[in-house]
């Protein structure tokens, strides 16, 4: 399926159908602020192991992150936040941020196996944060590539199609896609630590 979306005003129906696929334990394939990514209901544990098979990785090695709609959702999953981060990530999101964190025991075990973190992002991006908040809770979010060179990444929707439109059940077209990732920052140590450099710049004045 693929299914056309504008960012200023997504169509309703067309999120509500992308929302029963999630619901149902589809794969999807959206745009966000950087490049764009492959996700599916963190609640469905088949369709988190589909996302590993298709990327050619085993589920407990695979660096899975949550797209949220707001920091609402933080507590639920992540522990132990304090306020110079809950500070810090309120200054960058939505923006092309990750934040690593400590991972709660709500974090489904299918992505949580090995690990004791969950990365949390809030793209600036209205179609995934629409399709989000419609669905009630986060999506899982990884990268199409595992490769993090950034020429691996595809930008145009529709060759993403002719790439991945067999082994998903939707791709949005929501206009070309960057080839930046995300910033990402490890906030499980005492300081903040940029572990990838990405679109996102930090700015820690607003720690």
């Amino acid at each position: 399926m693929f299914i056309k979306l504008y960012e200023q005003n997504p169509d309703p129906r067309q999120i509500q159908k992308i929302v029963q696929l999630l619901e149902e334990g589809g794969v999807i394939i959206y745009p966000t602020d950087t490049v764009y990514g492959m996700g599916c209901n963190i609640f469905k544990a088949r369709a988190v192991e589909r996302i590993a098979r298709i990327k050619g990785i085993r589920p407990e090695k695979a660096r899975f992150s949550f797209i949220c709609s707001d920091l609402s959702h933080l507590s639920d999953f992540a522990r132990q936040v304090d306020n110079s981060t809950f500070k810090l990530m309120k200054s960058c999101l939505p923006g092309p941020f990750t934040f690593i964190l400590n991972a709660s025991g709500q974090v489904p075990r299918t992505i949580k196996q090995h690990r004791k973190t969950v990365g949390i992002r809030i793209p600036d991006n209205q179609i995934i944060l629409e399709i989000v908040r419609q669905l009630g809770h986060p999506i899982l979010t990884t990268s199409l590539k595992e490769d993090d060179r950034i020429l691996e990444y595809p930008t145009d929707p529709e060759l993403i199609y002719g790439e991945y439109g067999y082994l998903v059940d939707a791709v949005i077209d929501g206009g070309y896609g960057g080839m930046i990732p995300s910033t990402v920052v490890d906030c499980t140590g005492e300081e903040p630590v940029v572990v990838r450099e990405g679109l996102g710049v930090l700015d820690y004045s607003n720690e």
